[in-house]
């Protein structure tokens, strides 16, 4: 089993979305990323090198980037989490590209 820890800017990106869409955030990292986040799925994939985060987890539009650290403690790290609107991605109502 992993724990949960949010980086302080996920506050600020989770302003941008609706109290709905916060709750279903929540919802999913609790359910995705408690156990075996490592694990790719439909849902949740390695990312290529990027100065966001290694793993993504998508909610339809929603987006959640994190890191898994592993070792005694066993953290998923959430980095931060957008929308994407077409195949643009918004983090804290900012666009922000992935290369």
């Amino acid at each position: 089993m992993y724990d949960i820890e949010f980086a302080e800017s996920v506050r600020q990106h989770l302003r941008s979305l609706s109290p709905r869409e916060i709750a279903i955030i929540i919802d999913a990292i609790e359910e995705q990323l408690v156990y075996d986040p490592l694990t790719q799925t439909r849902n949740r994939k390695p990312l290529r090198p990027n100065p966001i985060a290694p793993w993504e987890l998508r909610i339809g539009s929603l987006r959640v980037f994190y890191d898994v650290i592993v070792d005694e403690s066993n953290v998923v790290r959430i980095l931060a989490v957008g929308k994407k609107q077409g195949n643009r991605l918004f983090i804290g109502g900012q666009e922000v590209k992935l290369k």
